[in-house]
């Protein structure tokens, strides 16, 4: 197996041009454990880390472009208020080392279903920013992006150069059920991301499905139930259906983690839950616009 260590973006994708069955390395946190366990064994290992523009945020046309190797450390620390919640999985993911080592890029090339950052991701609507030496730059939305059990939608030369997604316009959330609170795979996960100016809602759901998705009849129902202004309570019953749609969008398994029935219980409440969180601070922030 060889290890290959470009200097430059041009060289990493001339290099995965050349040797399409190199497996990139944008943190390694999924990627030494299989090989630790033999699980995997690619002809070669293109490390991605020492790329400089891979670690770098910015926005451009009112979004941030967030580089595919910025680790999760920093998504907490510098973008927590922009994208928070990205920043609320994020700190649910493994330890303080492997925050420090771990990256959404990384994460989007795994395509695990249990990803922590994927269900955030859907819920904002983001876009991945992949390119190829002989195509260029193309951009994938999320919800396009996973194809399979750790499939995803890039081409053989593609890799993942950086994500995008506009700064939280409105409360978002992310919460999952473990084994015990850190350290650990999701049982399943769930994310909503309140977009008030569109009068809509967005679900993400994660370890409840061969892919992460979306629950698209739970945020049509809901963004129709929803008085936007403010000035209405979150009705109980619009909750409970709530909930039960975004289960119904699930398709689990039973698995040494949990059965297809508790994770899609568990998401149904993780819905409720989260949308009354999210909610809760949005008729607080236009509540407090009032008084001022």
């Amino acid at each position: 197996m060889e290890f290959l260590r470009p200097a430059t973006w041009r060289e990493a994708l001339d290099t995965k041009a050349e040797l399409p069955g190199a497996l990139p390395l944008q943190g390694g946190t999924d990627v030494m454990v299989e090989i630790n366990f033999d699980e995997r064994r690619p002809e070669a290992l293109l490390d991605l880390t020492t790329i400089r523009e891979l670690t770098e945020w910015d926005m451009a046309d009112g979004r941030l472009r967030v580089g595919a190797a910025v680790p999760y450390t920093r998504l907490i620390e510098e973008l927590g208020a922009s994208l928070p919640g990205l920043a609320q999985a994020s700190r649910t993911v493994g330890s303080p080392q492997i925050r420090n080592r771990g990256t959404v890029g990384g994460n989007l090339g795994a395509a695990s279903p249990a990803g922590d950052g994927h269900p955030p991701l859907l819920a904002a609507g983001a876009v991945i920013e992949a390119e190829s030496a002989a195509r260029g730059v193309r951009m994938i939305p999320v919800a396009e992006f996973f194809t399979g059990v750790k499939r995803n939608a890039l081409e053989p030369d593609e890799l993942i150069r950086a994500f995008w997604t506009a700064p939280a316009s409105g409360p978002q959330y992310f919460a999952k059920i473990g084994t015990r609170n850190a350290m650990v795979i999701a049982v399943c996960s769930f994310a909503i991301a309140l977009h008030p100016a569109e009068r809509r809602v967005g679900t993400g759901l994660g370890s409840a499905a061969p892919t992460p998705r979306r629950a698209p009849a739970a945020e049509e129902f809901i963004s129709h139930e929803l008085d936007w202004d403010g000035r209405g309570p979150l009705r109980e019953s619009a909750a409970r259906r709530f909930g039960e749609l975004v289960a119904e969008a699930a398709s689990p398994i039973d698995d040494v983690r949990g059965t297809g029935d508790y994770r899609r219980h568990a998401l149904s409440v993780l819905a409720r839950r989260t949308l009354a969180w999210a909610w809760n601070d949005h008729t607080a922030a236009i509540t407090g616009k009032e008084a001022s």
